[in-house]
């Protein structure tokens, strides 16, 4: 396919035929993919506008924000909370290093959810003067499709504001959905949850994602007592079995009561507090009720029917390796597509958005050997195939090396709780297909690991290689016995 049918579809590319837009590129959702496209493609000479709800820190419920979920409600006020959990962990573990603590240590929730605060506050406030520093025209309000060239903004006063652009970009990303339960409405989602007036003493999470899983140590390391309800037998599927088996292990040792294989059938207000009823006949009580179900692209409100933008049965916008709609002039990138949903997969597909259509460089998104990690405490982290997914792709044999051991700091300070690594290798061509490790540090690790997969290292070539002593680290780059040989198509195994 040429660049001139790949970028202007069906649509004209002379100056006459550009001059009759208000902008080359509008943008709704400012958001990572948002933004970062916007930025971008203004860099490259295009003229570029984006629309996004404002941010009102003081709300409970934060709908908008120049930054999106990530920066606002997901990725950085979550890793600031798991911060501020992991300190309880510290202080047990500092009385064996000599560290004695003669006085009750308390916790000021409220200070640390204003630190929070202030933190998004100021990365909004950079966000928004990334965008003016390249010359990108900022719209608060909220942003429709009315024609395929054609967005209206929708302001807080009701206000409509209607421009034209060659390019339109749907950025929207996603929501947290809640399942239809009778008394739903006395439950929060994940939105709420970083934003509470009082830290709850009772807490019942039901999901068994990444998200489900960071709650559950965020809360119980400030001191909650916290029930985890899940309806597999592990939490977090889709990840590497023998590492959900590790968390779910951890998350139990730190004092996390699970519930595998459970859902709620009903809550109930009471005046001591949320009753929690299960399918399974069980009566739990709880302050706070976190439904932790996974997450719907944002599609709802875009008016996308208006202009035939095709989605599929989760509601996420279609698109091709170009992040191009069946609409030649509209795009989407981000959790909206509903591909690998990660805030730097949201980056990687913007950039290649702007090179495709600003910069003459048609790009496609790479998704292989993306890293990613769950920040439970202590955390996960992966990179490539997990073993079950390598031993359905395979070809040949698969060989797995893992590593189990008591951390360093452990020894001293007497916590029980090990640390597991994880390599999978195909066994003809040596070359690594994954990488996991559950334990401290693990996603510093494993962001090390993954640029070794992207550049198709060997086991060979992390044997050659010097660990540095004495550190977790250095497992990745000893382990040489083989724990077990599974042949494609086979039932993994595991070695806990």
């Amino acid at each position: 396919m040429s660049r001139k049918m790949l970028i202007d579809g069906e649509v004209g590319s002379s100056n006459e035929e550009e001059a009759q837009f208000d902008f080359d590129l509008f943008v709704i959702g400012a958001g990572s993919g948002g933004t970062r496209a916007a930025r971008f493609s203004a860099g490259y000479g295009a003229k570029v506008a984006i629309c996004e709800l404002p941010f009102h820190p003081i709300s409970s419920e934060v709908v908008g924000g120049v930054g999106g979920t990530c920066v606002i409600r997901g990725c950085v006020p979550k890793k600031i909370l798991v911060y501020g959990a992991s300190y309880g962990g510290e202080f047990e573990d500092a009385r064996n290093y000599g560290w004695e603590l003669n006085k009750n240590i308390d916790f000021n929730w409220k200070k640390l959810l204003h630190n929070k605060t202030q933190e998004i506050v100021r990365l909004n406030g950079i966000y928004k003067r990334l965008l003016s520093n390249t010359r990108v025209k900022l719209f608060e309000g909220e942003g429709r499709i009315i024609g395929p060239h054609e967005v209206e903004v929708i302001q807080i006063d009701g206000t409509k504001l209607c421009y034209s652009a060659k390019h339109i970009l749907i950025a929207t990303g996603s929501r947290a959905q809640r399942p239809s339960i009778p008394g739903q409405e006395l439950a929060i989602t994940s939105d709420e949850a970083l934003s509470l007036d009082e830290l709850p003493k009772r807490a019942v999470i039901l999901g068994g994602g990444y998200i489900a899983a960071e709650f559950a140590s965020i809360w119980n390391g400030m001191g909650a007592t916290v029930d985890l309800l899940f309806r597999k037998e592990l939490p977090l599927r889709g990840f590497d079995d023998e590492m959900r088996a590790v968390v779910a292990k951890n998350l139990e040792g730190r004092g996390i009561r699970l519930h595998p294989g459970t859902n709620i059938s009903e809550l109930i207000k009471t005046e001591d507090g949320i009753k929690v009823l299960t399918d399974h006949g069980g009566e739990l009580m709880a302050d706070v009720v976190l439904f932790a179900t996974g997450r719907i692209p944002n599609t709802k409100r875009l008016n996308l029917e208006c202009v035939g933008v095709e989605l599929d049965a989760t509601g996420a916008v279609k698109v091709d390796e170009y992040s191009r709609t069946n609409v030649p002039s509209i795009w989407a990138v981000g959790d909206v597509t509903n591909r690998m949903n990660l805030t730097p997969v949201a980056l990687m597909e913007a950039t290649c958005f702007s090179k495709t259509v600003f910069a003459d460089q048609p790009s496609k998104p790479d998704y292989n050997s993306v890293p990613c990690a769950v920040f439970c405490i202590p955390p996960l982290s992966v990179v490539g195939l997990s073993e079950q997914q390598a031993i359905k792709q395979a070809k040949g044999d698969i060989l797995v090396f893992t590593s189990t051991f008591n951390p360093m700091k452990n020894t001293i300070s007497g916590r029980q709780e090990k640390t597991v690594m994880k390599l999978v290798v195909d066994a003809e061509t040596d070359k690594v297909l994954g990488a996991s490790m559950c334990g401290p540090d693990a996603p510093e690790i494993i962001q090390g690991i993954s640029i070794a997969l992207k550049c198709g290292a060997t086991k060979a070539q992390f044997d050659s290689t010097v660990g540095i002593h004495p550190s977790a680290a250095e497992e990745f780059v000893t382990m040489r016995s083989v724990t077990r040989r599974v042949s494609a198509g086979s039932k993994p195994k595991t070695n806990l």
